[in-house]
């Protein structure tokens, strides 16, 4: 019901026996990364990176939006997000399934079991109360296992509440990622609403999407669940 740390605490004491014959919807956010990878790289189940029950007393009309989006992907009915650009955006259009979550916690699995698989993928990171310079480790670690050298595309969330030291670090969060995305030829696009701030549009991660950022707009758009299983039967 609600978000925190633990869940890679306990992530390899459970049983997903019962859930693989009857999968349901899992839903959440952040620490609720540790799941969505577990599903992707041990099932093959397709999960919700979404806004969570807690979040759900709030009545701003950003909030409705949120719960919307999550009752869109619930319903199986048309996902499709249009965007803003960002400055640091770099154009270009990608297909691919859809990973990731919150940073660190994708930082904190690599080397594990759980560690996404980052070929062909599309990757979706977010994060927040982190200070910059570790958000260049993480970023620089992701790099150094070559692993950002296997993406088809990025997509950067929010980047909430960063904090720097006495000494600046004298770059933001997005600066820092676009400085290491730079010798990477793929489509990065910045500020896609959804993370620790309110609009959290939801993403289903482990579906088909197709990314496509322009100067004028960025879209991402999801795969019906029913051309994913042909894709996936051929």
């Amino acid at each position: 019901t609600r978000g925190g740390y633990g869940s890679i605490r306990i992530i390899d004491r459970l049983d997903f026996k019962r859930f693989e014959k009857n999968p349901k919807w899992l839903v959440g956010y952040s620490d609720i990364t540790v799941f969505h990878s577990y599903l992707q790289t041990h099932l093959g189940i397709e999960s919700l990176h979404s806004i969570m029950p807690y979040s759900m007393r709030d009545k701003r009309e950003t909030n409705a939006l949120s719960i919307e989006s999550m009752r869109t992907a619930l319903f199986g009915e048309k996902l499709q997000y249009e965007f803003d650009p960002h400055s640091l955006n770099k154009t270009g259009t990608a297909h691919g399934v859809i990973i990731g979550g919150n940073l660190s916690v994708i930082y904190a699995l690599l080397g594990t079991p759980m560690a996404l698989d980052p070929i062909e993928k599309i990757l979706f990171i977010e994060d927040v109360d982190e200070y910059l310079y570790h958000i260049d480790r993480m970023m620089q670690s992701l790099r150094l296992s070559g692993y950002l050298g296997k993406l088809k595309g990025m997509i950067v969330g929010r980047m909430s509440k960063m904090n720097d030291n006495e000494i600046p670090y004298g770059l933001d969060a997005q600066q820092i990622i676009h400085e290491i995305m730079r010798e990477y030829n793929i489509p990065l696009c910045f500020d896609f609403p959804a993370g620790h701030e309110e609009p959290n549009l939801a993403l289903i991660m482990g579906r088909e999407v197709e990314l496509q950022v322009l100067d004028q707009q960025c879209t991402l758009k999801f795969k019906p669940s029913t051309e994913c299983k042909q894709m996936m039967n051929k």
